[in-house]
């Protein structure tokens, strides 16, 4: 991928402000988890892909939470493109979109459970998702212990 020089200094500042991990989205989330008795790792690195990391963890039952933003992951409802360098942001968000397949593909042939929520979705609504999510793992795994 070539360079791409900045539209403007408020737009480099801007992006380079950015953040990829503990965004406001994820900690609500792992608030509300930690909160109802929930115990889970962060920034877990995904098994055999280096610098991919899951957002949160809950590595005894396998479930990888991944909390994706609507502009760098292509939410239906909330992405946009850029007007500047927009083929180079295009490949650039298109690439973001392939590389969360394959990380989905890669956590699934390890045996994880994976759900992908958006920034948008409600902390509330996610946090009760994942939280009947790793009850039925725990659940399915006392079952096959027995």
């Amino acid at each position: 991928m070539r360079v791409a020089h900045p539209s403007s200094p408020g737009v480099s500042a801007r992006m380079s402000r950015q953040t990829n991990v503990d965004t406001s989205a994820e900690r609500a989330v792992r608030q509300l988890l930690h909160a109802s008795g929930y115990r889970y790792r962060i920034h877990y690195p995904v098994p055999g892909m280096r610098r991919r990391k899951i957002d949160i963890a809950f590595t005894g039952v396998k479930l990888a939470v991944l909390i994706d933003g609507c502009f760098w992951h292509g939410c239906p409802e909330h992405a946009t493109s850029p007007k500047a360098n927009a083929e180079w942001w295009r490949k650039k968000l298109d690439r973001n979109i392939e590389r969360d397949q394959e990380t989905n593909a890669q956590l699934l042939a390890e045996g994880w459970t994976v759900l992908r929520f958006w920034e948008h979705e409600s902390p509330h609504a996610v946090m009760r998702q994942v939280a009947a999510a790793v009850d039925r793992e725990k659940a399915d795994r006392r079952k096959r212990r027995r």
